[in-house]
């Protein structure tokens, strides 16, 4: 075995729990089980923390209502439970990990009224950030391919809102003494992930809803413009749009 490959044997078992508990694992004594496992503990706690410290930053700033830092819970027994099936990264654990989260922030003092929305957003964004990477460009079609036809990108997050959370999110974050208030408007997102990990969130409109809905990798620009009863040059801006947040790619028609 090489050296890079034992590298990443080794960093694969911290960051893979089930891999760490498998014979293929377990059978090569490369290091001692006690200290992998407190080591790869230590790194999940951090690995969680700034995600969690990022994505529920809303959240966090409404603290002093709730009585609920969503950090408290990787010290909680729920956190703990995770270890054995943990993988760091994968949007399994992701999860399962932010599930946590919104169960123990959702469960503190009520008073404010789009709390259960702000839970999910926060939610949607650590799931949709979470998963393999594209490392390389020209992995995923650009359009400009001889067939290349418009796909929702998998992990994309449609979401349905209550309150028109985006008119209040920057005010969280700012100094105040009376919690923000936050229009109470049925609101859509769509939240996705640039193929190298860029989270974005953007307001849906009816164009989006129906390239959305329709882009499933057979149809074209033409037979997707057809079907929706627009013109191609009403789609060609929004489907570039849309492709630049990730929530779309271009893949190869049969």
């Amino acid at each position: 075995m090489s050296d890079r490959a034992l590298q990443d044997r080794v960093i694969r078992a911290l960051a893979d729990a089930p891999f760490r508990a498998s014979a293929a694992w377990r059978g090569e004594p490369l290091a001692d089980p006690d200290r992998v496992e407190r080591f790869a503990h230590f790194l999940a706690r951090h690995f969680y923390y700034e995600r969690i410290h990022h994505f529920f930053r809303y959240s966090r700033a409404l603290a002093r209502i709730t009585r609920r830092a969503p950090d408290a819970v990787l010290a909680a027994p729920g956190f703990e439970a995770l270890f054995p099936t943990l993988v760091l990264g994968s949007r399994a654990s992701a999860e399962a990990v932010a599930r946590l989260v919104v169960q123990y922030v959702g469960s503190g003092e009520p008073g404010v009224a789009y709390h259960a929305d702000l839970l999910r957003y926060e939610q949607a964004m650590m799931l949709v950030e979470s998963g393999p990477r594209v490392w390389r460009d020209g992995e995923l079609g650009d359009g400009r391919g001889e067939r290349s036809n418009p796909v929702m990108v998998a992990g994309t997050v449609l979401l349905d809102l209550d309150y028109d959370l985006p008119a209040v999110l920057a005010k969280l974050v700012e100094p105040w003494t009376e919690v923000p208030a936050c229009p109470r408007k049925p609101t859509r997102l769509v939240v996705a992930r640039s193929r190298h990990g860029r989270v974005s969130v953007a307001r849906t409109t009816v164009v989006i809803d129906t390239i959305m809905q329709l882009a499933d990798g057979r149809k074209n620009i033409e037979d997707l413009a057809a079907e929706a009863g627009l013109r191609p040059e009403e789609l060609a801006a929004t489907l570039q749009g849309l492709v630049e947040l990730g929530a779309v790619r271009f893949s190869t028609g049969s």
